[in-house]
């Protein structure tokens, strides 16, 4: 098993900036991707960024240039730098770590942190 645990979270207002963390413990061989996404009340969860298994990264377009992923293999774990937020960016945000083990891919989530951007 794999557990994911995120913090960072919190208000902020526009314009200003949070780092989140997702540190990962337990079965954390053969990963094949980490990253983050996000969901807002009344939408689908989505893709923010995410590390591929060929060492790539991928960001959605919304948080181009305004996010960055990051990663200290060490620690194992993940960061999420979020600048100049925006209210469009109020959501929980969840850590996802996906794993292949021969044929099987296991996808694992966090509890997710709750971002609230607003003046």
């Amino acid at each position: 098993q794999v557990q994911l645990v995120e913090s960072g979270g919190g208000l902020v207002q526009p314009g200003g900036s949070l780092r989140l963390s997702c540190a990962a413990s337990g079965s954390i061989f053969s990963i094949n991707g980490m990253g983050w996404y996000r969901q807002a009340p009344g939408k689908q969860r989505e893709l923010v960024a995410a590390f591929t298994s060929g060492g790539s990264i991928n960001y959605a377009d919304s948080v181009k240039g305004r996010f960055t992923i990051s990663r200290d293999n060490a620690k194992n774990t993940v960061y999420l730098q979020m600048n100049s937020l925006k209210p469009e960016d109020t959501a929980v945000y969840y850590c996802k770590l996906t794993r292949v083990v021969v044929t099987t891919t296991y996808h694992y989530w966090g509890q997710g942190t709750q971002v609230t951007v607003s003046s």
